[in-house]
């Protein structure tokens, strides 16, 4: 299609959205530009300053624009129970189920050395500090159920296993290869309320 430069450049940048294919990237930048200019205006100003404001939490790296995120300065929290899962996404899905009334880690991913992605990537060694500082009594282990997200539970219950803190991992109720901001409230209340001790080797 030969059309404006502007809207192919607006078409485009939809595209960087996750599951945002052609059709969808044009029919949102259209919409925007025939029927909704001033949305599309807040949409800018928003992301803009979302964009130049978040950081990461400097105890759990979830992403906020505050030093500290509202979890881990709650005083209502359980701060001795930690959650560990892989994206902030994870967290909002969590707190959805409202099921859980601890604090957290994001390690930002999963073990992938394929993709270059190792401990150091994902904030290890600081899930041990915060966990011999802060006294934590337990560590919830949620990564999502994939190859992946087994690996990584593993690597960190063995890592986790000289602290002598409690390790488990939500498993009941949540499918095999699903992700957690993809499960229903109820299902990971039940997998929370059921989860099990991993086993660590002895040696």
């Amino acid at each position: 299609m030969n059309s404006s430069p502007l809207i192919e450049q607006l078409i485009e940048a939809f595209r960087c959205l996750p599951g945002v294919g052609p059709k969808s990237a044009q029919r949102m930048s259209l919409h925007l530009l025939e029927r909704n200019r001033e949305g599309g205006k807040k949409l800018s100003e928003a992301l803009e300053e979302a964009l130049e404001k978040v950081g990461n939490c400097r105890s759990c790296r979830t992403l906020t624009e505050e030093e500290l995120c509202r979890i881990c300065a709650s005083g209502s929290r359980n701060h001795k129970l930690c959650c560990v899962v892989e994206s902030p996404a994870d967290i909002f899905a969590i707190e959805q189920s409202a099921s859980y009334q601890g604090i957290y880690f994001v390690l930002m991913g999963h073990l992938s050395p394929i993709d270059g992605i190792g401990p150091e990537q994902l904030g290890i060694e600081q899930l041990l500090e915060k966990v011999s500082k802060e006294g934590i009594e337990e560590v919830i282990i949620a990564c999502n159920p994939t190859v992946e997200g087994d690996a990584t539970a593993y690597y960190l219950a063995e890592q986790l296993r000289p602290s002598g803190v409690v390790v488990s991992r939500i498993a009941h109720g949540v499918p095999i290869g699903g992700e957690l901001e993809y499960v229903d409230g109820g299902t990971l209340s039940h997998a929370f309320s059921g989860r099990k001790v991993i086993e660590q080797n002895q040696g």
